[in-house]
Formats: structure tokens, sequence, C-alpha cells
């Protein structure tokens, strides 16, 4: 039967027919691997995820964490599926066989880590956050460091997080004041509070390590004066093992709308609740210099907005095919021409506006899940690329799209959720199918890992304009190279592809029209609506790139269904989804000062 999950068949056609993984393959860092080991492993993912996280999927959400004073409880499900995953080796399927990696391309990794997002994406946050971890450990600590904190997550013994939002700052780094104070010993000790904590606090494995950021005496104020320090829940013994509690204290549970299985909580560092070597105060330990907190944590934000994205298209897509399942089993009415009230009823699939909400969740989905994949393919190319320039420019476009990759599948694979539970009636609205708790799941996605706002601010103020605007530029020219293959197949495809070239155009003219005047306040009043426009416009570069495939295809298509649905989706987008793009490019020209000019007085 095929899976509620996610699609193999799109899996294959996006990995094998669209982005040919196989040919990384030659490459030196990926040589062991074949399509054979990605099948085996893209299958381990696939029935890992539906065996062992799906099952509990419900269940975390209606009996979510609770803390006792004490201790953390989760339901056993969770552990138990946590301990299968660890002994797949996945967490580390990426990582360099030096640390114990398989040394997988992203791209298949991306893959593979979707089917457990789909699953249960709070259960698969544990791991994702620790690899987040990992990575920046692996980038920028002391080999004592990775030896001692990375390889025990890397084995799945110890879980990590990222500490960085105060109750006081939220998002505004510049204003944490978490305090670190050096010690003799070149440790340091930190006293403050962090809030929204993802998998702060647990019972899940040996230890978890918590990456802080933290200001120590000699730090100049903002940014500039943020270290990062490693500070373990448990400080570990001469034999390595986990041993004394730091003073790190669970002050209390968030209670989520939904994504509750993930415990999201408020901790204090060093308030006294424990005394580590006799004292009060969190033991840390600083990562690479003092004063670059924020920069290497960046590292961990990147990878964490990329993954958010990844979890919400997985929501979209989960819940996509949960709707679309029903509406083929669902009989209710009959066709409009239809005037015999005792013909038989028709599966809800058969009329036109279920198929226009069907057809959009399927744009949306399998658009988001394209991009989700190219960006893997991405950061394979900057990794393994012969060429320094060729890897110079992966990176470049990379960091470009690293925003919408986070943000569009946040906006439009929630929308995708919000007519699956349409599509389903007023069944949708109870707790008896899935589709409204992946809703309430996947609206924590705009928001975590810096809001849709916060992303449009980076994508508008620095992402577009750095360098004099080489990335918004390598992204303009990488999509007019698709633009040029699909001139020369003609027809409908061609038009696509004007249409698409059109709105690069005004993408990049807009772009200058916003900095015309040099004014960052009025540039950036609606940087929401850019986000958006470009967004649209990447995800229909990535619905032209799908469609050459089908073209190239023609009559010798592997799987004439999939690439039909594929060429339908495609029009689909181009024709009610792109056109969005004009209004709000209208809009951006015009330097509109509404929300600029709005006093709160007046709301």
């Amino acid at each position: 039967m095929p899976s509620t999950l996610l699609s193999r068949r799109d899996l294959r056609f996006l990995l094998y027919d669209w982005l040919d993984v196989i040919r990384l393959t030659v490459r030196p860092r990926y040589a062991e691997h074949s399509r054979e080991t990605f099948d085996a492993v893209l299958e381990l993912a696939e029935r890992v995820a539906t065996e062992h996280f799906a099952p509990h999927n419900r269940a975390a959400d209606l009996d979510e964490p609770t803390f006792d004073g004490r201790q953390v409880r989760l339901i056993p499900e969770i552990k138990a599926a946590l301990d299968v995953f660890a002994e797949t080796g996945l967490l580390a399927s990426t990582l360099d066989e030096s640390v114990g990696g398989m040394q997988l391309p992203h791209t298949v990794a991306a893959a593979c880590f979707a089917w457990f997002q789909a699953a249960n994406v709070a259960t698969s946050a544990y791991p994702m956050l620790t690899l987040g971890n990992t990575n920046l450990l692996l980038a920028h600590g002391s080999p004592e460091q990775i030896d001692t904190w990375a390889r025990p997550m890397i084995e799945g013994r110890f879980f990590g997080t990222m500490c960085l939002s105060e109750p006081h700052a939220g998002s505004s780094l510049a204003d944490i004041t978490t305090r670190a104070e050096p010690q003799a010993d070149g440790t340091h000790r930190l006293y403050g509070t962090k809030m929204w904590i993802s998998g702060g606090e647990h019972e899940l494995g040996e230890n978890i390590v918590h990456l802080v950021l933290a200001r120590r005496p000699d730090g100049p104020p903002g940014v500039k004066g943020i270290s990062l320090f490693i500070v373990p829940k448990l400080l570990l013994g001469p034999d390595g093992e986990p041993g004394e509690r730091n003073d790190v204290a669970l002050v209390g549970l968030n209670h989520k709308m939904g994504y509750r299985g993930t415990t999201n909580t408020l901790l204090s560092f060093g308030d006294g609740a424990h005394h580590p070597a006799g004292r009060a105060g969190a033991v840390g330990y600083l990562v690479g210099e003092p004063h670059q907190g924020l920069a290497q944590m960046f590292h961990m934000m990147n990878e964490a907005r990329i993954g958010v994205g990844a979890g919400a298209t997985a929501l979209g897509y989960t819940g996509y095919l949960k709707s679309l399942e029903y509406a083929r089993q669902r009989p209710q009415g009959r066709p409009l021409a239809d005037k015999d009230p005792t013909a038989p009823q028709v599966p809800i699939v058969a009329h036109p506006d279920v198929k226009r909400m069907l057809l959009a969740q399927k744009s949306y989905v399998e658009g988001a899940l394209a991009l989700v994949l190219y960006s893997g393919r991405l950061l394979d190319e900057e990794k393994s690329a012969p060429e320094p320039a060729d890897r110079a420019r992966a990176h470049l476009l990379l960091d470009t799209l690293t925003p919408i990759v986070k943000s569009w599948p946040s906006q439009w694979c929630l929308a995708a959720n919000d007519l699956a539970i349409q599509v389903h009636g007023g069944a949708g609205y109870t707790r008896d199918h899935d589709v409204e708790q992946h809703w309430r799941d996947n609206r924590l996605n705009p928001i975590h890992e810096g809001t849709h706002g916060i992303q449009a601010l980076d994508l508008l103020g620095r992402k577009v304009t750095l360098r004099d605007g080489a990335g918004l530029a390598a992204l303009a020219e990488t999509i007019g190279m698709s633009v040029e293959r699909a001139r020369k197949i003609g027809g409908e495809t061609t038009e696509l592809a004007e249409q698409l070239a059109a709105a690069v155009r005004r993408l990049t003219d807009v772009t200058r029209r916003l900095w015309s005047d040099g004014d960052p306040q009025l540039a950036l009043a609606n940087a929401t609506v850019y986000l958006e426009a470009a967004g649209h416009v990447v995800i229909a570069w990535m619905w032209l790139e799908q469609l050459l495939v089908v073209e190239a295809a023609g009559a010798a298509a592997p799987d004439a269904d999939l690439y039909a649905g594929k060429r339908h989706a495609a029009r689909w987008f181009f024709r009610y989804e792109l056109p969005r793009t004009g209004p709000q490019f209208d809009l951006l020209a015009s330097l509109d000062r509404t929300t600029l000019e709005m006093r709160d007085t007046w709301f």
C-alpha cells in the first residue's frame, strides 16, 4: 500500500530523475555509495519511521510532557523510538567517516529524515537538534570537545540543544544578559535564564549538551559581545561518564498548541538549584574564541532553519496524502451534470472544488520538497564539488535561499494543512483524523528558529544586498539557465518559462527600487511581502525544473501518472499561484509607507 507519510514515487523522481544524485558517487567523498546504498537507507528510514515514530504521534500529542518538580515525564514510546533511531546510525549519516559517519550525501539524508518528520515531527526534533549541535562542535569545537561531547551525541547517548532566547529578549539576541564568569581552571560559571528551549530537559539519554549564548565580563555591548559555551546537564567524571549534576535547572514547561511531544522549557543557569564542586554556578566550556558566539551559533541556526522548512514540508505532505486518501474513499454527491438522484454517489475527489484543494496542496508540498532537497544538493556541491568556484557559488546560493527554505514551506505547507482539513469537511475539525494535529504541529514553524518577519528582514536586509547583490544575481542567473533550457522545448513549457523570466526580472528590479533611497526603514517596511513574492518565484522555478524532466522523458516516462501529475501541478502553480506576485511587486515598488506611518494609538 502507498504510504500516507510521503510518496516514494515522488522521492525517487526528485532524487534520481531530477537531481541525479547518482552523479555524486564519482566524487571521492561519496565514492563508497551507489544507487543500492541510497535505496537501502531510504527504505530503512521509511520502515523505522512507519513502525516506530508514526504509531505514537497521536499519543504524544494527547499525553504531553509533565514535570513533577523533579523529573520530566514523557510517554515511553518516545525513548523507545529514539533508541531504534540511534541503532540505525542515521544521525551520523552525513558526517565524516573519521567521526563514525556514513558520508551520505545531504540530499539523500534530507529525504531520509523527511520520513521521520512526516511520521512524528515532535519526536524527530530531538535528533534534529542533536545533529545541529554536533555539526557546530565539529566545525568550531576543539578536538577535546569533539571527543568529549560530539562523539557521544553521534552515538545517540547524549542529546543536544541550542539556548539563545531569554524571557526579556526573545529574538533580540543583542539584549541577552546571561553572563559567563571565567574561572581559574579555564572553565566558566554561567548565570541567567533561557526561554523556549526545545529538548531542554528529559530523560531520553545519558546527558544533555546545552550550547548557550552568554556574555563574558570583557565582552562589548550588543551581539559582538556574545560568546558560546558548552553547558552539560551532567558533568563528566574522571572516567568520562556522566556524574555530578550541573547547576542547570528546569523552571517549567511551556504548554504548546502542537508539537507537544518535544519538551519546550524555561531553564535557569546558576541559580543554586545544584552545587557542582560545592558552589552555585553552571559550569561551562568556551567554544572557540571569546565574543564569536553568534557567528558560531549561526552554523546551527542555519541548519535548524532548513530543518524547520523540511519539517513544515513533511507535515504538509502527509496531510495532503491523508486528505487525498480520504477524498478517494469518501462518497458524497453526484456530478453536477447528473440530475438522477438515484444514481450512485461519487467519491468527493471527482468534484472540481475538491480537486482545486488537492491541486493546491500538491503544488505546495511537492514544490517545497523539491526546494528542501535542492538545498541539500547545494550543500553537497559546497562540500564536494571539484572546483573551488563551484563550491563558493553553491554556498552563496544556499545562503541566499535559506530564509526562503525556512519560511515558504512554513507558510504554504501550513496552508496545505488547512486545505487538508477542508477536504475532510466536518470530520477534519475533529480529533478523529490526523489532519487537525498536523495543522497544530505545523503552526509552530512560522514562529521558531526566526519568525517569518525575521526571515524576511534577513532576506531583504542582508542576503540580497550582500556583496553588491551577488546572491540575488547568482539566483537570477541560475533560474535563467533553467529558463533557457525551457525555451528550447516550445509550447506551454516555453510560455511558463517566459512567465518565470518576467517574474525574476521584476524581483530584481523591485529589489533595486526598494534600496534606491538608501533608507533601510522604508526598504524593509514590507519585507514580509517581499519574502512571500520571492518565495513564490523560487517555487515556480522548482516546478519549471520538474517540468523539464517530464518533457525530457516524453512518452518514455517511467511512471506515466506521476509525470502527468507533475505537469498538471506545474501548470496549476503558474496559473493560480505565481500571478499572486504581480500585485505584491506593485506594492513593493510603490514604496508604500502605510505600515511606517501607522501609530500605535490608532489601533
